[in-house]
């Protein structure tokens, strides 16, 4: 009953109160650059209240240490050091209050990165030696440097910003983005230097966040580069000639020189052993292997190897090179061969091979003067050696030798002393001898016999028999006709045969010339030596020996008389007229040039026999002419228009004789003698109907006079033409012809009765003699139809098909009776993939035959039909159109065959297998194909030929079991084969399975692909955690899919989503999602990698507003306050402080309210000590706001302290002791907040204990009395209970 009254009691007190609403935050979510100063600007709480009451701010919770409100505005500034890389996000409970109600918010600070971080560099050591053979463009090192920052700020270049020495710089570079220290150019130990030493900056791209200065970060390291000498270079040796020297003879074994070769690999210095290769002489020196020492091994002389021996010696390292070769060089060696004289002089033929010789022979003429040529040599093998030489016998005197002392290789000669004795006439030979005395020792003698040889000159002139020749030749003889034969003498031998002979003057030569080699006089020109013109001629013969001596005599030659000269007719031309039937007579004359008196000069006249010369006469000897026949114009020929052409010749009595001939031409005129006469006796012609003023034909008629006044005729149709048809008169090569034509006028119709045609034609000349003839005219059919198409059944043709026969064809037919068709293409249309488009896979023959073009393929997969269209024309076609009005068609249809093999579809995706799915029958991967063939040929089957590992660990492919089979399913035109495993997979494996898939059409082609699939440990799992229900999340989830995927560059597999059963609150997680995040090559992401990602401020917001809230474990859940409840409680509270206002005093209440504000200062001392160092919470980390919490002093202090709670304000001393217990407190806290940061790579997300466990304690006074002595015995141990002050309880609120 109490109880009823209470709470009718309270119900009255709340209906008497004024109504009051809270305020309301309206934005929770705020970026902020992680850069931001001390004491500047985040952002400013935005909070509205629907009462319009004055608001104030308050930030609470741990984080509430990195910044600081303004009460009034709600302005947030920056108290603490900001650091993105610890936590993308953080956040913040605030309280906004009205002075009656207090509404509390916890909003969500996405920090933006700022370029604060440095570049790090991964490797432990830079250190690398390098063989000095490393191909240009090898990989060295490669430094790997990580840069916390995102975007540029995050992204690292190389350079090289010192190389020592610095002509390092032309060998070594590095990859500007991958580190990777390569080789420019060659290295080289014994050129170049051993080492170099490097000094490598990674800089990041710079970076700032919002609109600050762009930020640079960079670090560097030294690393050494140590060149190591390999076998690459060959031995030297150490001088570029070696030259020795020993006498021929000397004692085997004696030195000679000693050679000395180095190895130029400086850091091998291999040994080097010695040998000769090559020596112009065998067998006479040998070298120690060791020493290089060369030595004498035979007996030497130097008469026969010659003054120098020329060695090869060969230098070979002890160890191979770096190629596995003997490394080797060769110098070569000279040996000065010393000579002693131990050879006599010896005479040599040198002419064409030095041979020993001891007989020589030369020439000379008889009386000159000069050197001999004989071919002898002197020659003494010893060297600097002098040989006397003199001459004896019975002509010693006439000659002379030189050289008189010669070298050890002299070429001897004779010299003429007396060249009066030289005389071919008394003496043709003289002999010699040569004696070769050796200066040194004269007892080393040599002979030689010589045969001097005396040449005849030639010192006489030709001369002829007689002075003077007189001769004759008749005039106009024929060349070559000798005048005379004579031969000059010379008592010169060598003048024998070598005579030679000439006409002078030059001007003779026109008319005669002579042999010069016999020395025969002959006519050159039969024309010019004419009698009548000249009869004399006067030459000299003149003959010359091999000298040019000259010898001559004259020649008289006259010229006797010939018949030569024609008879000369007096008139060029003679032209008499005279008419048919009548007589005439006239006289010829000529005349002849030959003498007077002779026959030569005697003329007889003779008609020439022609077509024409019987019916004429001539007097032979007055040349009297005249006809002896009656002339007939008609006989003669017309085309000569009555004119008798005859020749008449003039011949005298000459032997032979000559003649003369002149032209007659008797005119005889014409008389009108004859009438026409038609060739033909009837004619009969025909004519196309349809054709007005056509041609039909012609008719010939001819008169047989001459002249155009009597012979010309006219042609007309005297009957039979019914005025269709006209004759038109032409003159035609013999007589006249009359072209019958269809009048212009009239159109002949084939199809009327009148067919045929019965004309009669007159021929008449101007004197009306006339003759007439019938003439036939039939009326022809024209071929005036066009061809028509018949219809063409369609015809099928196999793709790839190369048959030669026809394949279809076009028939047409023409009702024309006399007709020739011939068909022709007009196109080939093809249907490809439904679309109609021009081919060229089929021809016609014109005959009609369709044939598969053989210069293209027929392929079924990129036509299936094709329509051809053709044209058909009548070649004998005459009137109107030649061709179908309608072009024919034929369907060709083009029948598939298997050609094809299935071909894979590509796909990225990303096949992995992880350990929720590797039982057996699980799906881990799936192939797409498809067959360009159709019907039954385009079914595909999958099957799995083979699977190997290829370890990622031990990086070896072995072998496995068929641990993979493929299921073949088909979605319309694609077959899907799925990969399932047919049994369990092993889970402690690493790296990826490569699974051969083959896909067989039913055909028998196949292909095939290798797919893999990668090996994921669970330690990759990501937990995502999201505020929306599983099934909400299915709903969205091809949007959620790309989001992460775009945040993550990666492709997700999603293991399962399942509802989280219960909540501690309404705010926690109502659905996990767990996946896994791998790269297309087959590298996953970590958790914390995800986090960090999904966390970017570009995909946050997306992620948020897709319900994602949390990644990682489970966050803790709040328990969400009943808003009602909280409205009554206000109430309550309000009616209860309106009761101690009236019943406390007002010291009571500034006693709590200073404490308060005591608390206050210390909180804020605490966060700004040194050792103060927090990170970022993120969403659903929140563990503050379960009851019993203090979100203002959440501190563990000194028990002394708690105890106090009357703690006098104006006490300094005990403020002093609160705020060492603050500073004990922050000390715990950095503890607990750098154990957190330990475990973010874990799970993503702050989290601690004490949220996952209920509290021990209902109220946290008790709990900081039951912790008391604990804390005492532990003060410097770290707890995972979070920050908790036991202090306050919620009363003191």
């Amino acid at each position: 009953m109490g109880g009823l009254t209470g709470w009718l009691l309270l119900l009255c007190l709340v209906s008497s109160a004024k109504a009051s609403f809270s305020p309301t935050i309206t934005k929770f979510v705020f970026e902020v650059c992680e850069d931001v100063p001390i004491g500047s600007q985040a952002f400013t709480i935005e909070a509205s209240d629907p009462d319009g009451d004055t608001l104030t701010y308050a930030l609470v919770g741990p984080n509430a240490a990195f910044f600081q409100v303004d009460q009034n505005s709600g302005v947030v500034t920056v108290k603490s050091a900001l650091d993105r890389e610890n936590s993308v996000t953080m956040l913040l409970d605030v309280t906004v209050s009205d002075t009656t109600n207090l509404t509390p918010g916890r909003l969500t600070i996405i920090l933006n990165d700022a370029n604060d971080n440095s570049p790090i560099f991964r490797n432990t050591a830079f250190d690398v030696s390098v063989p000095e053979n490393t191909a240009v463009g090898g990989s060295l090192f490669t430094f790997l440097a990580d840069d916390e920052d995102e975007g540029d700020a995050g992204v690292v270049r190389y350079s090289i910003t010192e190389i020592i020495p610095p002509q390092g710089s032309e060998v070594l570079e590095i990859g500007t983005i991958n580190g990777e220290l390569k080789l420019k150019g060659q290295l080289n130990y014994n050129l170049l230097s051993s080492f170099y030493r490097l000094r490598v900056n990674a800089g990041d791209l710079g970076g700032s966040c919002g609109s600050g200065d762009k930020v640079f970060q960079s670090s560097n390291v030294f690393a050494l580069v140590t060149v190591v000498d390999m076998p690459d270079l060959d031995p030297i040796f150490t001088s570029t000639t070696y030259i020795g020297s020993v006498e021929e003879n000397s004692a085997v074994d004696t030195f000679v020189l000693r050679v000395t070769a180095i190895d130029q690999d400086k850091g091998i210095n291999d040994n080097i052993i010695y040998s000769i290769e090559d020596s112009t002489a065998d067998g006479l020196f040998n070298i120690s292997e060791n020493d290089g020492i060369i030595s004498i091994s035979s007996a030497i002389d130097r008469e026969v190897i010659g003054d120098t021996v020329t060695l090869i010696v060969k230098a070979t390292e002890s160890e191979l090179n770096v190629n596995g070769q003997p490394a080797t060089t060769t110098t070569t060696v000279q040996v000065n061969i010393g000579d002693i004289n131990d050879n006599p002089p010896q005479f040599y033929n040198c002419e064409e091979s030095c041979v020993t010789a001891t007989q020589f022979t030369g020439e000379v003429f008889e009386h000159s003067l000069g050197a001999i040529s004989i071919g002898m040599t002197v020659k003494d093998p010893d060297k600097s050696v002098q040989t006397e030489l003199r001459l004896e016998g019975v002509d010693k005197d006439v000659f002379s030798v030189e050289p008189s002392l010669a070298a050890s290789d002299s070429i001897v000669q004779l010299l003429v002393r007396q060249p009066a004795n030289l005389d071919f006439e008394e003496k043709q030979q003289m002999v010699l001898q040569v004696i070769a005395i050796d200066k040194d020792k004269t007892t080393f003698q040599s002979t030689a016999t010589v045969t001097i040889n005396i040449k005849d000159t030639n010192d006489n002139s030709p001369t002829f028999p007689q002075d003077t020749y007189k001769l004759k030749v008749a005039e106009h003889s024929p060349v070559g006709t000798e005048v005379l034969s004579v031969t000059a003498e010379d008592p010169d031998t060598m003048d024998a045969g070598n005579i030679t002979y000439s006409l002078l003057p030059v001007s003779i030569l026109e008319y005669f010339d002579v042999d010069t080699g016999t020395g025969r006089v002959y006519v050159k020109n039969n024309i010019t030596l004419d009698r009548e013109l000249r009869s004399l001629y006067s030459a000299t013969l003149q003959a010359r020996d091999s000298d040019g001596k000259p010898g001559t005599t004259v020649l008289e030659i006259t010229l006797t008389d010939i018949n030569d000269q024609p008879p000369i007719i007096n008139r060029d031309l003679y032209r008499e007229f005279v008419k048919e039937d009548g007589q005439f007579e006239f006289k010829i004359e000529a005349t002849d040039g030959d003498e007077h008196g002779t026959v030569n000069s005697q003329i007889v006249f003779s008609i020439e026999e022609s077509l024409h010369s019987g019916s004429f006469s001539i007097d032979t000897n007055t040349g009297m002419l005249k006809n002896n026949a009656e002339l007939d114009r008609e006989a003669l020929d017309p085309k000569d228009n009555g004119r008798v052409n005859l020749t008449v010749i003039a011949t005298d009595k000459g032997i032979p004789s000559l003649s003369g001939s002149v032209s007659v031409v008797i005119v005889v005129e014409d008389v009108n003698d004859n009438i026409p006469a038609f060739k033909s006796e009837s004619y009969s012609f025909s004519v196309r109907e349809g054709e007005k003023g056509a041609s039909v034909g012609f008719v010939h008629a001819q008169d047989l006079d001459q002249t155009a006044e009597y012979n010309r005729i006219s042609f007309s149709i005297i009957d039979g033409s019914f005025g269709s048809f006209i004759v038109r008169t032409s003159a035609d090569e013999e007589g006249y012809m009359g072209n019958i034509m269809v009048d212009p006028d009239i159109e002949l119709d084939y199809e009327t009765d009148r067919k045929k045609f019965l004309l009669r034609v007159e021929a008449a000349d101007l004197e009306q003699g006339k003759a007439t003839v019938t003439v036939e005219v039939n009326i022809l059919d024209v071929n005036d139809e066009r061809p028509e198409f018949k219809s063409d059944p369609a015809v099928s043709v196999k793709e790839n098909t190369t048959i030669s026969e026809a394949v279809g064809r076009f028939v047409a037919e023409d009702k024309d009776t006399n007709h020739s068709l011939v068909y022709e293409l007009e196109s080939v249309t093809c249907r490809c993939s439904g679309k109609l488009t021009q081919c060229e896979w089929f021809t016609i023959d014109p005959s009609g035959d369709v044939r598969v073009n053989p210069a293209h393929n027929v392929d079924y997969e990129e036509c299936d039909q094709a329509v051809i269209a053709a044209q058909v024309v009548d070649l004998y076609t005459e009137k109107g159109e030649n061709n179908s009005v309608i072009p024919g068609q034929m369907v060709v249809n083009i029948v598939d065959i298997n050609d094809n093999a299935p071909q894979f579809i590509y796909s990225d995706s990303v096949f992995v297998v992880v350990s929720e799915g590797a039982g057996k029958g699980t799906s881990v991967a799936g192939v797409t194909a498809s067959d360009q063939d159709s019907g039954v040929n385009r079914q595909i089957s999958f099957k799995v030929s083979s699977v190997q590992f290829e370890n990622s660990v031990t990086n070896t492919t072995k072998p496995m079991g068929m641990l993979f089979e493929a299921v073949t399913t088909q979605q319309q035109d694609i077959y899907v084969g799925i990969i399932q495993t047919t049994e369990g997979l092993e889970l402690t494996l690493k790296g990826k399975y490569l699974v051969t898939v083959n896909a067989m059409d039913s055909g028998g082609l196949s292909s095939s692909t290798v797919l893999e699939i990668f090996t994921i440990d669970e330690s990759f799992q990501t937990q995502l955690q999201f505020r929306i229900t599983k099934a909400e999340v299915e709903n969205s989830l091809s949007e959620i899919t790309r989001a992460i995927t775009a945040a993550t560059s990666a492709a997700v597999h999603i293991v399962k989503i399942s509802e989280v059963s219960s909540a501690r609150s309404e705010n926690g997680p109502k659905s996990v999602m767990l996946a896994y995040f791998i790269y297309l090559n087959g590298t996953a992401l970590t958790s914390s990698e995800v986090e960090k990602k999904l966390s970017d401020a570009n995909h946050f917001p997306t992620l948020n507003a897709l319900g994602l809230m949390n990644i990682g474990s489970a966050p803790v859940t709040e328990t969400k306050t009943d808003p009602v409840k909280y409205i009554l409680l206000g109430i309550m509270g309000g009616l209860i402080i309106v009761l101690i206002v009236l019943i406390t005093s007002l010291l009571c209440t500034r006693r709590n309210y200073k404490r308060k504000l005591k608390a206050a200062n210390a909180m804020k001392s605490t966060t700004m000590s040194d050792n103060q160092k927090g990170g970022a919470v993120v969403p659903g980390t929140n563990k503050y706001t379960m009851e019993g919490a203090n979100p203002v002093l959440n501190l563990n202090i000194d028990s002394a302290i708690a105890l106090d709670l009357d703690l006098n304000e104006e006490s300094s001393d005990t403020d002093k002791v609160s705020l060492n217990s603050l500073d004990l407190g922050g000390s715990h806290y950095n503890m607990i907040m750098s154990e957190n940061n330990k475990n973010d790579h874990k799970r993503g997300i702050l989290w601690d204990k004490e949220a996952d466990e209920p509290p021990e304690y209902d109220e946290p006074l008790g709990a900081a009395l039951a912790q008391l002595g604990q804390n005492k015995k532990n003060s410097n141990t770290n707890t995972d209970v979070g920050i908790i002050n036991p202090m306050f309880d919620t009363t003191d609120l």
